[in-house]
């Protein structure tokens, strides 16, 4: 256990400094590090092991990486940018599948694959990783509102992607019968209970919250907050149950965790404006009665009482806010060697053709969304104007992680193509890691100035 410890804090060491040292991202580095780890050392520590380990590992850990990039949303954000997201997350989405339906049968025609097999396909490998996203864009100055679609876009993908597959693709398996009446009642119901659940999560975290000014409490409510959103949500049968409705409905974890933590964020955001405010008035307070003849010292020093509480307060949440971020990079450090672990090159040598297949039609296929999406907004002002440089960076954006392989682990053993949808999994969020993530930074290298002048145009750093 000790030299797994070691182990994770080294790779994690190494892929900071090559991040720090030369700008190489750092899943980029984590990914590299652990295959080259594991190459050198064997087996000297197993974190994992195997897919269906890892898929569990995902599970654990995806809520504290979800509560991190959650708290670089800001509500008021999402509300301003809702119809771009909205698109990218669920209409991209949902035209992509609808495309995959179109041409699976011509990219793999020697499978025969059902309808139902090529939802399942496509749908894992649309999936992308917002941990990937966020690390590269940290990088470099790039304009909010270009951050704001890419990060929130990788969000949402995740809870929209997974709901295709569990509520359409393995349903159909099943030999459930797809109809636009199914699919519209179980997306609308699904995405619409798990935002209000999760924002109803949220709330109680908050009532919670304000029982303590501890830090490390505040810190553990809102994991506490996340992590029950998606759990609750996972199993919500079991609470409807509990009133006699009798139902097997679950809703998204994934939809409920980032709801339940912005909305706390958006609160605590709020409380940080309100003491600014306060900052400000008792500052005031103090000035008029230091040039007062005859000044009040019990007023200065309940002005200076109020100053330090809400300095304190500020600083709490902020701190919170670091220590959940220093949570995820731990969390996402495991996910990368796990990771490793279940690469098998010679499974992935076999596969080699349809893997490549995959990863090009995918990007294709992204590369025709973002450009549709490019079009609309510049035919309406309800939308931010998407240039060219604008729409590489979102193409390229699309970078597959954990999650597809948790989707992957849901499929009945009994399947026949699982093999080959093993490896064409793993295969593409290798392949999109390392050529998506060079692509990006030479993209942004290419328009460094161009996106900082951008940048500036929009007032400045956030």
């Amino acid at each position: 256990m000790i030299i797994t410890v070691l182990s994770i804090a080294a790779i994690l060491y190494l892929a900071l400094q090559l991040e720090d040292k030369v700008n190489l991202p750092s899943p980029v580095g984590l990914i590299a590090l652990s295959i080259g780890f594991h190459m050198l050392f064997g087996d000297l520590f197993m974190l994992t092991g195997d897919a269906e380990h890892f898929a569990a590992l995902v599970i654990l850990l995806l809520p504290i990486l979800l509560i991190a990039d959650s708290l670089e949303l800001k509500w008021d954000e999402l509300k301003e940018h809702g119809l771009s997201l909205f698109y990218l997350a669920v209409v991209a989405v949902s035209l992509s599948v609808l495309t995959a339906l179109l041409v699976g049968d011509t990219l793999f025609d020697q499978y025969n694959l059902s309808m139902a097999a090529i939802i399942l396909l496509f749908a894992m490998v649309l999936a992308t990783d917002p941990v990937s996203v966020v690390s590269i864009f940290s990088n470099f100055e790039l304009p909010h509102k270009l951050k704001i679609l890419c990060e929130g876009e990788s969000l949402f993908n995740d809870a929209t992607a997974l709901i295709v597959f569990v509520f359409i693709g393995l349903y159909a398996l099943d030999g459930g019968a797809i109809t636009f009446g199914y699919v519209a009642e179980t997306s609308v119901v699904v995405v619409v209970g798990s935002a209000l659940f999760g924002a109803f999560i949220g709330y109680l975290g908050l009532i919670a919250m304000k029982t303590t000014t501890n830090r490390i409490a505040e810190l553990l409510v809102l994991i506490l907050t996340g992590y029950g959103a998606f759990e609750l949500s996972e199993h919500f049968y079991v609470l409807l149950n509990l009133f006699g409705a009798h139902s097997h409905m679950h809703l998204s974890g994934i939809l409920a965790c980032i709801f339940s933590t912005v909305t706390v964020h958006h609160m605590m955001s709020k409380a940080i404006a309100d003491d600014d405010a306060a900052l400000e008035r008792e500052e005031d307070v103090i000035q008029r009665e230091s040039l007062a003849e005859k000044s009040s010292r019990s007023l200065i020093h309940q002005a200076i009482d109020k100053i330090k509480a809400t300095v304190e307060e500020r600083d709490r949440h902020m701190r919170t806010k670091e220590d959940i971020q220093l949570l995820a990079i731990v969390a996402n450090t495991m996910l990368f060697v796990a990771m490793a672990e279940i690469v098998d090159l010679e499974l992935l040598w076999q596969y080699k053709t349809e893997i490549m297949v995959m990863f090009l039609a995918t990007t294709v296929i992204r590369a025709a969304m973002m450009a549709k999406f490019a079009f609309l907004t510049n035919q309406t002002d309800k939308m931010s104007n998407v240039n060219f440089r604008w729409w590489g960076v979102l193409t390229f954006a699309g970078i597959k992680g954990g999650l597809s392989v948790v989707m992957l682990m849901m499929i009945p053993s009994t399947f026949e193509h699982l093999e080959m949808f093993k490896a064409i999994v793993v295969g593409v969020i290798m392949l999109s890691t390392f050529i998506y993530s060079f692509i990006l930074l030479v993209i942004i290298g290419k328009n460094k100035e161009i996106f900082a002048k951008e940048l500036e145009e929009e007032g400045g750093h956030y």
